[in-house]
């Protein structure tokens, strides 16, 4: 029997002196795959398995001939930054580096570039994030448009999932947001109604909250992945298959909150009506070498029923899955339907 995925052995990217801590990747459909943008952090105060540390990061350019070995290039120049970054920061809050990038191809062939934006509290301030945007013809042409969702009552979003259009004209995709509870604060999985994929959506429920749904693997906090096409695997009409990332509950110790570990599981995203259909009650993968972090970012389909999914490993390099939807199907399709 086949294996729904197979670890790579090595890593994607080589070596790098400029960088110990390096992730989410997301690659360009433009150039089929050869280039693409990855998160590099500069540099960290604090513990990243404890609350309160703070990465500082910028994006950098990737490249490279084979999906499964890239280099990391030069920084990521957009213009109009600094004016759309300087609108959302005030005396309160410390803007450290844009994080976390996602890219989509439009029908236009134009690329939009979606991003995390996290302007840090000072004190008593919660931290601003919202979710940018930029666009442009390349990578090499993008300019910083006002973001497609910022902070609110439901504290802000990031970590993208483009959801197909439905039969109604507009996307559900899906974002990891924030929800503060009395115990602790949980990232949870919410709807953004998008109509146009360079204008404000609308950010709107909670489709999944770990300390309401109770999977030990995804009790703290969840952040929605890569959706699979119907043609690397089909789940029924109007649902697609895709990965979520999922970090077990938060403990209280010695006064500090400490994370648990996270892992890459599997859902079914009901993209007609945005809600979420299942969940995997276990891991789907979690790193062989990984310490505390395995966090999907991409997938890329190389053949029918075929394709690579990237993850970074303890914020530290980036590892690639070969994945088998009908191996997948076998060990998962009893549960899903």
């Amino acid at each position: 029997m086949h294996k729904p995925y197979f670890e790579h052995k090595g890593k994607v990217f080589s070596k790098d002196k400029r960088f110990k801590h390096v992730m989410a990747v997301t690659l360009n459909p433009q150039t089929g795959f050869k280039d693409g943008l990855v998160r590099c952090v500069v540099s960290r105060e604090g513990d990243v398995g404890v609350s309160g540390y703070i990465d500082r990061s910028e994006l950098h350019k990737v490249s490279g001939d084979s999906l499964e070995s890239f280099s990391i290039g030069e920084r990521l120049v957009i213009k109009n930054e600094e004016s759309v970054i300087n609108s959302l920061n005030d005396t309160h809050h410390i803007f450290v580096g844009l994080e976390d990038p996602d890219i989509y191809v439009d029908d236009n062939n134009l690329i939009h570039v979606y991003f995390t934006i996290p302007v840090v509290g000072k004190g008593r301030y919660h931290n601003l994030i919202s979710l940018g945007h930029a666009e442009g013809k390349n990578l090499d042409c993008l300019e910083m448009t006002d973001p497609v969702i910022t902070t609110g009552k439901m504290g802000g979003a990031k970590e993208v999932s483009i959801a197909p259009i439905n039969r109604q004209g507009f996307r559900y995709n899906l974002v990891e947001s924030e929800k503060r509870e009395k115990d602790f604060s949980y990232s949870v999985v919410s709807v953004a109604e998008c109509q146009d994929m360079g204008k404000p959506w609308k950010l709107g429920k909670i489709v999944y909250h770990p300390k309401e749904h109770k999977i030990p693997w995804i009790g703290g906090h969840a952040s929605p992945g890569p959706l699979f096409s119907d043609s690397f695997i089909d789940v029924g009409k109007g649902k697609r298959l895709g990965v979520i990332n999922g970090r077990e509950a938060n403990k209280k110790v010695g006064g500090k909150i400490v994370y648990g570990v996270f892992s890459v599981g599997l859902f079914v995203y009901d993209y007609e009506n945005g809600k979420i259909d299942w969940i995997s009650e276990k891991p789907f993968i979690i790193d062989s070498e990984a310490k505390i972090i395995t966090f999907a970012s991409q997938f890329v389909g190389t053949g029918k029923g075929l394709g690579i999914l990237y993850a970074h490993v303890d914020d530290s390099f980036v590892r690639a899955y070969s994945l088998n939807a009908e191996a997948i199907k076998i060990h998962y399709e009893n549960t899903w339907n």
